[in-house]
């Protein structure tokens, strides 16, 4: 008798939705969301949203949100060259709901807020949160930035996916790669029918993400925890005790390091300003170069003449690499 059995199954027959597991996965992560889609990057998922919903229309936006993202890429470029007409309201440091609702008219296609997610503008400042941009009876695009999806107490004011949605939201565009500690992609989370509206609009196939990326994406949010996630809630206690245990280590071997406090940062698009209290060790600035070149590469910071290795972002089963590294610099 063979050994293949007949399935109980019904089996419709019918092609499965591709990255049905990472857009399952993305959108159990945020039940606030009705529906979710997956690009090739952030940048691709705003593009999508302003090319499908304002093309020969206005975006309305506050001019302390037209920011300039990596590698010189400015927002309001990126959204002019979609077709859609930029409708600037407030000023640098101060925009009110009362811009916006004097911008919003018959030609507007969404109001757009935009997280600025690698700098602060402190002092006399004003912004209007997104519960307040949602009574303005148009659909409300945030962009978040870093891809936090629910709120983290380590975070305060990152906004997350889930709060941006409750609090009124019609779309989130975030990215990827950033505080959710993914591949890079482009997450749109929001109405049902405005995500089906840009999944089916034909630029949309240009933007497909491939398939690895996804088999990441659906690994990542499937994880209890991330590697990104674990550097940015290390315990400070736990640091100073392996960065101790391995300047011991080193004065063993004749090598004299010391102990000293530093301050972490997030870094990569996400938290600016955060600073995270941390543990390094100091060594010689002589070090810098030799670790960096080296293999594998080691990279520290030098300040005020001494290399600091902070081991935040260095998993504990390394620390006998680090060690290695530094030994050999100091033969």
């Amino acid at each position: 008798m063979s050994g293949l059995q007949p399935c109980a199954l019904p089996i419709p027959g019918r092609r499965a939705r591709r990255g049905r597991e990472a857009l399952d996965a993305l959108a159990a992560a945020v039940p606030d969301a009705p529906a979710v889609h997956v690009v090739n990057n952030g940048a691709a998922a705003l593009v999508l949203a302003a090319t499908a919903l304002a093309a020969d229309r206005e975006i309305v936006v506050s001019r302390g949100e037209l920011v300039e993202i990596g590698d010189g890429f400015r927002l309001p470029d990126l959204l002019e060259s979609t077709g859609a007409r930029l409708r600037e309201v407030g000023t640098t440091n101060r925009t009110a709901l009362a811009d916006y609702a004097a911008a919003v008219g018959p030609r507007t296609g969404f109001v757009l807020k935009v997280h600025p997610s690698n700098f602060r503008v402190t002092g006399f400042t004003s912004a209007v949160p997104v519960a307040g941009l949602a009574t303005l009876g148009v659909p409300v695009v945030a962009d978040i930035g870093s891809g936090l999806l629910a709120p983290d107490p380590l975070l305060p004011d990152e906004p997350d996916a889930a709060t941006t949605l409750r609090a009124g939201a019609h779309l989130v565009t975030a990215s990827g790669d950033k505080l959710l500690g993914g591949p890079q992609a482009g997450l749109l989370l929001g109405a049902a029918d405005l995500v089906e509206r840009l999944r089916r609009h034909p630029l949309a196939r240009a933007l497909r993400v491939d398939k690895l990326t996804l088999a990441a994406l659906a690994a990542t949010l499937h994880a209890p925890t991330t590697p990104t996630r674990q550097a940015l809630h290390a315990e400070p206690g736990a640091l100073r005790a392996r960065t101790e245990r391995l300047r011991d280590r080193l004065g063993e071997d004749g090598c004299k390091a010391e102990v000293v406090p530093s301050a972490a940062v997030v870094g990569g698009g996400g938290a600016p300003g955060v600073e995270l209290d941390s543990w390094a060790l100091s060594l010689p600035e002589r070090y810098a170069e030799p670790l960096r070149t080296g293999a594998p590469p080691i990279l520290g910071r030098v300040l005020h003449g001494r290399l600091l290795l902070d081991l935040r972002c260095v998993p504990a089963a390394a620390d006998p690499d680090v060690r290695a590294a530094i030994l050999r610099v100091g033969t």
